[in-house]
């Protein structure tokens, strides 16, 4: 099949270069100067289409592709210069043909006869949609994939240029904050009109002159003429059966824009497997909260006692069903203030069930293979108001308020070869509140000031419940904790409560010393409370409750302990742009004070530390660039660390902590190049990544006997330094109308621990290669072949991973809309294959016409009906391989209506 598909590939892609010339040449000025960025554009005078369009380089220099024999309209503009035009008749060669523009003083708008497809002005890169539409677009998603030097990730995320867009607008306006999944899973393709890329993209323009801002890339959308100050979206309803259940599917996704105000709703109910907002995703969705700690070299995390949740293998399992809705508005009641909001609301219901077989190195009597039959509840939401005010150029006050509820259950049978039947229960319902206060002041040309203000509060209160019915295989166990062993089963529970508080404030002043330097002053501080609950007892027989004794950790299984931090901290940063170069070196002084109450006994760190950092701008080109970072920073760890009482993170995992832990300290050195060439559409990105982190907290592993597979850990400074290096890199380049790429990915980690109390280093090395070949013709069907081989390789075991995928995209007869999507997985090791697997899914759609309001799509998912999907895991004392058992074939239904 793939040999089918590279030989018709290879056959159209030969047809069309043998059909077509190349006209190239360069753009000037009058007095001779090449002039970069020019367009070039190359009108059909038989058809009107633009055939060819082309962006000259740094030479001035372009290129267009045109078809033989046939008459064409050239049509050369550059911004400030007349427009120039030649009818030119191209024949069975290649033709050189250069341009000279003269100065236009007359300021009149440039009479385009057919808009570019691409237009560069300064860091704005404009796509124009429609350019690059083939007809089978239905979201923003599908849009982006078509843009050249943008991408969308395996997690979502667009990226431009090698870099992740960190925002993206609507005509202006945050849509969700800015959040690009959503946007990018909900937009209708029929209302963008332009993409707008904005490179170096600063949040607050009064520092967009004082920050570097190289690593920022934003996004607004441009919505088509009509689209604004009308309801737009759609409404998509289907149904279907499978041999489980009756299978149903609702996604309203309803838009409003005008000038003053924006209203965007989002909802999805379905129990097809097709998640609209996982947890994941809810627990990385900041709301554009930054913490301003993280710029003056301290890392404190206050860690997260969120359950134990097993999760989803790319978005797949045995059962799952999804409720979604969200809102989001925008208002601006006058010119100096804008008010905006969302709140989104997540309910999942998921089936896991997997089987999974752990060897251990040392012992082969603690082997071990488990099945889980799991039931997870999870309802999130989560709430924001934002407020910004700006009087005028020189002022700028903005607020905000996050708030997050949950309420969440995990309901596990577990089999274990080893200890039997288990019975878990998790349940939790945190709550945080996050508050931002942001004011920024231009004195004048030469100094501005900047105040931030974060408070964080955050409530956790877990529980964790496990009913072991085998009594026997767990009696040494049992034992460590204090059981009473007289009762039917073991019912041992723990009831946990992490209380966080925390205020980040800083005071940034900026001197503009002149236009090619400037100096940077802050001064700040982070004050963080936690306090920290924990109780494990046992439910006897007659439904009292048990609180048992310890046998080790000093009889210890009860925690009530407070920990304090602060971090007062000066820093300046100095920035000089010479030529190509811009170096920003800096220095921070901090005064740090650390301590923890627990038992009647107080354990107190107070040192000072001094931390550099250094960013080099190398800027090559206006699209070329070479980005080195080194920082330094302490990193603190949570309260959890150092709460000495026993700790039940599971029943086979015990943990104690260690009131006595200290800081942590790591280097990071980034070394970055990347180069986009509209000339011929040439994307090339490499980063070189290495970490060293010394003092790091680490965990002395022990079986709590010779045979167990039940572990008990407690922390403790690693006198090794860790250490971790990543490579990755992608070399794109379009030929016509193919897209080629190539990439790949090295990650290596050293960490070190003991396990029963002999050093043990675990290494890993991973290599990922890809290549991808995708085509872009607009009306004949569309490929896209992808391969990927991944080596994983952790402390000498080896795991290969083989993955073959298509996806074939067509519109037929301009009404049909076919898409099917086919992909081969092997993983093996050294040895054998391990297990392979292939998923195939095909949807066909009909819509009379473009401009036809219902859309009908019959859709199935798993077409092979694949039942499992395969994973291995290694660490430096097991190797471990996991069956995951996925929804079955699916098939659907589905009626759309666009507003």
């Amino acid at each position: 099949m793939k040999l089918k598909i590279s030989v018709l590939l290879f056959l159209v892609t030969g047809s069309v270069a043998f059909a077509q010339i190349k006209l190239e040449g360069v753009v000037k000025d009058s007095i001779g100067n090449p002039l970069e960025l020019a367009n070039v554009v190359a009108i059909n005078q038989q058809t009107k289409a633009l055939d060819a369009y082309g962006i000259t380089n740094d030479q001035g220099r372009y290129k267009l592709s045109l078809k033989k024999n046939a008459s064409y309209k050239l049509q050369v503009s550059y911004i400030g210069m007349k427009a120039g035009e030649e009818l030119f008749e191209s024949k069975e060669s290649d033709v050189v043909k250069n341009f000279t523009l003269q100065n236009d003083n007359t300021l009149d708008e440039v009479n385009i006869v057919y808009e570019m497809p691409v237009v560069v002005r300064g860091d704005t890169l404009i796509y124009n949609a429609d350019s690059f539409n083939k007809g089978t677009e239905r979201k923003l998603g599908d849009v982006l994939k078509n843009l050249p030097g943008v991408e969308i990730n395996d997690d979502g995320q667009i990226q431009v240029e090698g870099k992740t867009v960190s925002k993206i607008m609507v005509d202006g306006k945050e849509f969700f904050d800015g959040d690009t999944k959503l946007a990018v899973q909900n937009i209708p393709s029929n209302a963008v009109d332009k993409v707008q890329v904005l490179k170096n993209y600063a949040e607050v323009s009064q520092l967009s002159g004082v920050t570097n801002n190289q690593d920022n890339v934003a996004i607004n959308i441009k919505l088509k003429e009509g689209k604004t100050n009308f309801w737009f979206g759609n409404v998509t309803v289907g149904g279907g059966a499978s041999n489980q259940n009756e299978l149903y599917l609702v996604q309203p996704k309803l838009f409003y824009y005008s000038p003053k105000y924006s209203i965007n709703t989002i909802t999805d109910l379905n129990n097809l497997g097709e998640i609209a907002f996982t947890r994941r995703d809810y627990f990385n969705f900041t709301g554009g909260f930054r913490s301003p700690s993280r710029s003056s070299g301290t890392n404190i995390n206050l860690g997260s006692n969120s359950l134990g949740f097993l999760t989803t293998q790319n978005n797949r399992a045995k059962d799952i069903n999804t409720k979604f809705a969200a809102a989001n508005f925008s208002w601006s009641p006058n010119k100096a203030l804008d008010l905006s909001g969302f709140a989104i609301f997540s309910g999942n219901r998921t089936d896991i069930q997997e089987i999974r077989d752990v060897q251990y190195f040392d012992n082969a009597l603690r082997n071990e293979n488990k099945e889980n039959n799991t039931h997870q509840s999870s309802d999130l939401g989560m709430v924001k108001l934002s407020a910004k005010y700006k009087p005028n150029t020189s002022n700028q006050l903005d607020y905000d308020i996050l708030g997050r509820l949950s309420k969440e259950s995990q309901d596990q049978n577990v089999l274990s070869t080893q200890i039997g039947t288990i019975n878990e229960l998790e349940d939790s319902s945190p709550y945080s509140i996050n508050q931002n206060l942001n004011y920024y002041y231009t004195l004048d040309a030469t100094n501005i000031f900047a105040l931030e203000v974060q408070h964080f509060l955050q409530d956790e209160d877990p529980f964790y419940n496990a009913i072991l019915e085998d009594k026997d295989n767990y009696d040494s166990t049992a034992a460590i904790l204090g059981l009473d062993g007289a009762q039917l089963d073991y019912n041992v529970a723990q009831d946990k409560r992490v209380k966080s508080n925390q205020m980040d404030a800083k005071l940034d002043y900026w001197n503009i010393l002149n236009n090619k330097s400037d100096i940077n002053f802050t001064v700040g501080t982070i004050l963080s409370t936690q306090q920290f609950n924990s109780e494990i007892f046992q439910f006897l027989d007659d439904d009292s409750q048990f609180n048992p004794t310890p046998t080790i950790n000093d009889g210890l299984d009860v925690n009530d302990i407070k920990y304090n931090f602060s971090d007062v901290y000066l820093a300046a940063h100095y920035r000089l742009k010479s030529g190509i170069f811009t170096f920003t070196p800096g220095i921070s002084a901090h005064a740090y004070s650390t301590n923890n109450t627990q038992f009647n006994t107080k354990s107190t760190d107070n040192f000072f530390r001094l931390l550099p950092d250094f960013n080099m701008l190398m800027q090559l080109k206006k699209s070329e660039q070479i980005t080195l970072n080194y920082r330094m920073q302490t990193q603190f760890t949570d309260v959890s660390k150092f709460a000495e009482g026993l700790v039940l993170n599971s029943y086979s995992s015990l943990f104690s902590g260690d009131p006595a832990l200290e800081n942590a300290l790591s280097h990071n050195v980034n070394l970055s190049y990347f180069s986009f060439n509209m000339f011929n559409y040439t994307n090339v990105y490499a980063s070189l990544n290495y970490n060293k982190s010394i003092d790091n907290i680490r965990n002395i592993l022990t079986p709590s006997d010779a045979n167990s597979v039940v572990f008990v850990s407690s922390p403790f400074n690693s006198p090794f330094a860790d250490e971790s290096a990543s490579a990755n890199g992608r070399f794109q380049r379009t030929f016509g109308k193919i897209r080629a790429s190539v990439n790949g990915n090295f990650n290596y980690s050293k960490f070190n621990q003991f396990f029963q109390n002999t050093p043990s280093v675990n290494e890993s090395f991973s290599q990922t290669y890809g290549a991808e070949l995708r085509t872009n013709f607009k009306t004949a069907p569309n490929i896209e072949i992808n391969y990927r081989h991944s080596i994983q390789d952790n402390n000498n075991n080896r795991f290969f991973t083989k993955s073959p995928s298509v996806e074939v995209d067509a519109l037929i007869l301009k009404s049909f809309t076919f898409k099917t999507d086919f992909s081969y997985t092997n993983y093996s090791n050294e040895e054998k294959t391990i297990n392979n697997y292939k998923f195939w899914n095909a949807s066909l759609s009909y819509k009379k016409d473009k401009n036809s309001k219902l859309e009908y799509e019959v859709k199935a998912t798993n077409l092979f009906n694949t039942k499992s999907q395969n994973n291995t895991n290694s660490s430096n004392i097991s190797v471990s391989a996991t069956e995951y058992f996925i929804q079955p074939l699916f098939a659907s239904f589905r009626l759309r209506y666009e507003l």
